[in-house]
């Protein structure tokens, strides 16, 4: 896990709203990225309908929220579509994100990477780094800090 303070890595990859160019929005607007092991379970399911519900919240400070794992696109599309979610899953083809931003493997990789939240500030270093399904407020309350 990168720690807090590291400038964050850019990156481009496709996503269910187009191509995702990290660079663009780096030092621009507070990032959220959410790494989450796999499309249509339960867990993930859950934590990504928070966000969706969450929407007003983060668009307080403006920022862009990211969902990241190695499924393919079109699998993607379909877990958006059924859930509606209105922020960007991106498909991190050959986990590269995932090494970029040192994101382990849940227990013997069965599920793929861990569960992961990263908040970049305005300024593109990483200013909160924590494992787990984290709830909005912890979030939330990182993005204050950070405004």
């Amino acid at each position: 896990m990168l720690a807090v303070g590291t400038r964050a890595p850019s990156f481009s990859a496709d996503s269910t709203q187009g191509e995702i160019r990290l660079e663009e929005t780096l030092g621009k607007r507070p990032i959220v990225l959410i790494f989450y092991p796999k499309d249509h379970t339960p867990i993930c399911t859950k934590q990504l309908c928070t966000v969706r519900d969450s929407k007003e919240q983060y668009a307080k400070y403006d920022a862009l929220v990211l969902g990241i794992n190695s499924g393919f696109l079109e699998e993607h599309r379909q877990f958006a579509n059924k859930f509606m979610y209105d922020f960007p899953l991106v498909a991190d083809k050959g986990a590269n994100i995932q090494k970029l931003y040192d994101v382990g493997h849940t227990l013997f990789g069965l599920l793929g990477q861990q569960r992961t939240v990263y908040v970049i500030g305005r300024n593109g270093t990483i200013v909160y780094a924590m494992k787990g399904n984290r709830p909005t407020a912890e979030i939330l309350k990182a993005l204050e800090e950070h405004r």
